[in-house]
């Protein structure tokens, strides 16, 4: 056998192999398994008598403008309708008017691409392929590899739509009539825009020697690093990596291409990098390291650290690539030490490889494959899903993030889908059309994604109703909001004022019943009942008779001798300097001088 035969021997086995895993995969999940065609919408504007809307499916190639639409001139080409060899002239279809240039043009013959390739070096600003069968609508999907040293697959930056032969009649025939043939081709509900935040997938691999495919999505990892971690770290975006698992059928599972290209005995495959089972690194390497790519981005998710994963897979490309020769595991953990990320947990969720049991992280990922709801099956690698709708397009930074941000709703959208770059400000000239009022410098016209919204707005707390077109009018209950507002705080400061007053009177109040008990104890109070006070005072009169009928010198002595218990009880514990100072005081205040000394200064006088 030649060389040559022995190579389209082996293409044709691998594609036999590639092909039977995939029907395995499907037959083992058999209900709903399908491909969903993305599709665009696309209304008639002129004549009246195709005044309608009609569907098209969007290319997998190019740059749909999702979130925003296009009105143009449809025009069909007098030769090479079919688009397959460039058309003469400098731009021949580049309008020159307001309105661009749809060129239409027919299937067959050549690549759905190459067809929006020359369609675009032609001037057209977007490319409608109308079927040549009635059947329903395919998507369009580029060549695996470009048929010429140019890539023209990669340069394409218009959008593509195909449409049903009977609506491309339609359009053809009133063009033969000579009539001006106007359509709006419309993305803004191609993504479903149903809350604040988007939640999208990524289907990958780990793959880097599989071609363009593989160079087109890790080059699209590396320019949207940035963008996905600022939309993660702002809990704008769930994001969820992925990566597309088959699995070998048991009549295949003992042979030497399912040993090479699976893992646990043939559950988990992916194709051999280099196409060649006998040389190279084998598909089972790719599949224990796209397992590893979804356990970091499992194990970073437990601490919120999500977007690690961006970092992990852009370093492990850089550090760890096929071509040169370090795809393997300690490279890999080479890496998750410089992130930081845990290694022993890594290597808990990946398991063994070589066991007969089920990985359910891969299982997962074979059961996630196969379409639910309306997204439909993922077949096409790379793949990107937007709030559970498939991309279609050129897989470029800058085009994903606009599908990103057309799935916000409306005025939800974060700072970084309003930048210049990927939209236009409508607020900015003539104010949208909505209300302003200059002199204040308010208006109803907030800037979004897909356009513009006119709302009364909010102005430090005061609010204005109205259409937000024609009128905003502040409402009336603001300033009585206001002013109820200030009752309240007024009433709440007067109730804590008041309190504060009570409290002092109830504390001063208390502290002159304790004085009042104390001072009980040496003379009697005013306020004891008048037969106490009466009582009380008698032996003082019986002290006074005695003071002026008995002999002086008794009391004169006992006079001497309470001043000396007094000067003895009451010395002064600090050593004042001036002790007589003290016994003087005891002597015109000795009933006194117990509460002097303990700091109740105001009862003098009492």
């Amino acid at each position: 056998m030649t060389v040559a035969a022995r190579k389209t021997w082996m293409a044709f086995l691998r594609k036999l192999i590639a092909l039977t895993l995939v029907l395995a995969v499907l037959e083992n999940h058999e209900v709903g398994a399908r491909f969903v065609v993305e599709k665009s919408s696309i209304t008639v504007l002129s004549p009246a008598s195709l005044s309608s809307k009609y569907d098209g499916a969007i290319a997998n190639f190019g740059i749909p403008d999702y979130g925003g639409y296009m009105v143009g001139s449809v025009v069909y080409p007098e030769k090479g309708s079919n688009g397959c060899e460039a058309f003469e002239g400098d731009k021949p279809f580049k309008s020159d008017f307001s309105r661009p240039t749809f060129l239409l043009l027919d299937r067959g013959d050549c690549y759905f691409a190459l067809k929006a390739w020359n369609g675009q070096q032609a001037g057209a600003a977007a490319v409608l392929v109308a079927d040549s069968v009635n059947e329903p609508l395919i998507t369009m999907d580029s060549p695996e590899e470009s048929t010429d040293s140019d890539g023209y697959v990669e340069k394409i930056g218009i959008p593509s739509a195909l449409i049903e032969k009977s609506f491309g009649d339609s359009l053809k025939q009133a063009l033969k009539k000579g009539e001006d043939v106007s359509v709006r081709i419309d993305w803004t509900e191609s993504v479903p825009h149903p809350d604040e935040r988007v939640e999208y997938e990524f289907w990958t691999n780990s793959n880097d020697e599989c071609g363009i495919r593989c160079d087109e999505q890790m080059n699209f990892v590396q320019s949207f690093k940035g963008h996905a971690q600022i939309l993660e770290k702002g809990g704008y975006t769930l994001f969820t990596p992925h990566y597309i698992t088959w699995y070998c059928p048991q009549a295949f599972i003992l042979s030497s291409q399912c040993k090479s290209q699976c893992i646990n005995h043939g559950r988990y495959c992916a194709p051999d990098p280099e196409q060649d089972f006998g040389m190279g690194y084998q598909g089972k390497d790719v599949v224990f390291e796209n397992l590893r790519q979804l356990c970091v981005h499992r194990v970073a998710n437990e601490s919120n650290r999500s977007w690690v994963w961006w970092d992990y897979v852009t370093d492990f490309h850089i550090r760890c690539s096929m071509k040169e020769k370090k795809y393997s595991k300690e490279c890999a953990e080479d890496v998750l030490k410089s992130l930081d990320l845990p290694i022993e947990k890594i290597r808990k969720c990946i398991g063994e490889p070589e066991a007969d049991v089920e990985n359910q992280v891969l299982k997962t990922e074979q059961e996630l494959q196969v379409g639910q709801g309306s997204r439909g099956d993922v077949t096409i690698l790379p793949t990107l899903v937007i709030n559970n709708v498939q991309y279609r397009g050129k897989l470029e930074r800058t085009s994903v993030l606009k599908a990103i941000c057309s799935g916000f709703k409306e005025t939800s959208d974060p700072l970084i889908c309003l930048s210049g770059d990927i939209e236009t400000n409508e607020c900015a000239e003539n104010n949208g059309g909505c209300w302003q009022d200059l002199k204040s410098n308010i208006t109803a016209c907030k800037d979004t994604f897909r356009g513009r919204v006119c709302e009364c707005p909010v102005i430090k707390g005061v609010e204005y109703r109205g259409d937000g077109y024609t009128s905003c009018e502040e409402r009336s209950g603001s300033k009585f909001s206001w002013f109820v507002a200030f009752l309240v705080l007024a009433a709440v400061a007067a109730a804590g004022v008041a309190g504060y007053i009570f409290y002092k009177y109830r504390l001063r109040s208390y502290m002159d019943s304790e004085i009042m008990a104390i001072m009980s104890q040496y003379m009697p109070l005013d306020s004891q009942h008048n037969n106490q006070v009466q009582t009380d005072a008698e032996p003082l009169r019986q002290s006074a008779e005695m003071g002026s009928k008995g002999d002086s010198a008794s009391v004169k002595a006992s006079m001497q001798e309470d001043h000396a218990n007094a000067s003895r009880e009451y010395a002064d514990p600090f050593d004042s300097p001036a002790p007589h100072k003290v016994q003087e005081k005891v002597i015109y205040s000795t009933p006194f001088f117990y509460v002097q000394r303990h700091n109740y200064w105001h009862v003098n006088g009492v």
